[in-house]
């Protein structure tokens, strides 16, 4: 039977590209590793960030959509971040630094057991930064033009909180599917882990009635967890299906192949696999600087260019 290794990113949905950029470029300093295009629409970008080469496990993804409206928070929905950061003098770090770039942030407390400071971009996203406590990404690199001196960089994701209905429902999907951990729980949330013991494949279910979210500019699309390699992927489209969730079947997206499922809540699962990665079509170097495309869409570059704002390597 296989398992997850963890997370492998998580997509979002954002009004404007240039002040996307900005925020998670010059504040969070995390590295825009690639520049593309939505594949099911290209006329929308689709930006990752992530550490020196975007490895699986530190991806932010965005599309951009400049005519949304506004978040509707409520329920059924993938509702908060965690970043995972090495220590607690991180954390007064980037409590500076949320003051000085006036970031809407809480004071240090705590979160699933971790020393962490609560935040939020400019669109209202919600993001908490988490002592890592030795854990990191295991692909995890540091990288060397990073205005985050290397000793507080965000070293990749942690818990990520979903809020549903139905936990017992989202609970035994996790556990009966794709064999996840149960580490704790009360009446009101749970915690899940695919590595047990690591921060970094962990998810909050928190139980909550009410109206379910409308999503909008700031509110997360889908979690991505990770699958090693396309044989495993096979794998787990045969189980889902089984388990008698509509899977998308597999879809190569150039960078990585995947497969989308909802469970019973409505929550969007993508599983992707590790590689080929982002430096299958571009240097090291060079990432994030430039439009780039897969081989499908490259045809078709001038149309996709021309609806398009620029958005410059900065």
């Amino acid at each position: 039977m296989y398992t997850i290794p963890g997370h492998h990113h998580i997509s979002m949905l954002t009004k404007n590209a240039k002040e996307n950029h900005f925020f998670y470029h010059k504040i969070l300093g995390l590295r825009r590793v690639k520049m593309t295009v939505n594949q099911d629409d290209p006329s929308m970008y689709h930006l990752f960030y992530g550490d020196r080469t975007g490895s699986p496990g530190t991806e932010l993804s965005f599309f951009e959509m400049p005519y949304i409206g506004q978040t509707y928070r409520g329920t059924n929905a993938i509702t908060q971040i965690g970043l995972l950061v090495p220590s607690h003098e991180s954390l007064l770090y980037w409590k500076n630094r949320f003051e000085k770039f006036h970031v809407s942030h809480s004071n240090i407390t705590t979160y699933a057991d971790r020393p962490a400071l609560h935040f939020e971009d400019t669109e209202g996203l919600r993001m908490v930064l988490l002592v890592a406590n030795g854990e990191k990404v295991a692909h995890w690199e540091a990288w060397e033009h990073a205005i985050i001196p290397v000793e507080h960089q965000i070293q990749g994701m942690g818990t990520i909180e979903i809020t549903v209905r139905r936990l017992n429902k989202l609970a035994r999907t996790l556990k009966e599917v794709l064999g996840y951990t149960e580490v704790s729980r009360t009446e009101e949330a749970a915690i899940f882990q695919s590595v047990t013991g690591e921060v970094f494949g962990e998810i909050v279910i928190k139980s909550m009635d009410g109206p379910i979210e409308k999503p909008g500019r700031g509110s997360i699309h889908h979690v991505a967890i990770r699958a090693r390699n396309k044989d495993e992927l096979i794998d787990w489209d045969e189980r889902i299906r089984k388990r008698g969730f509509q899977s998308s079947g597999i879809i190569d997206r150039f960078y990585f192949h995947s497969l989308y499922f909802r469970e019973s809540n409505g929550i969007l699962f993508e599983i992707a696999t590790d590689g080929p990665g982002f430096t299958v079509d571009a240097k090291i170097e060079d990432l994030g600087t430039k439009l780039t495309l897969p081989p499908f869409l490259e045809g078709r570059r001038a149309e996709i260019e021309a609806n398009l704002s620029p958005l410059g390597v900065e």
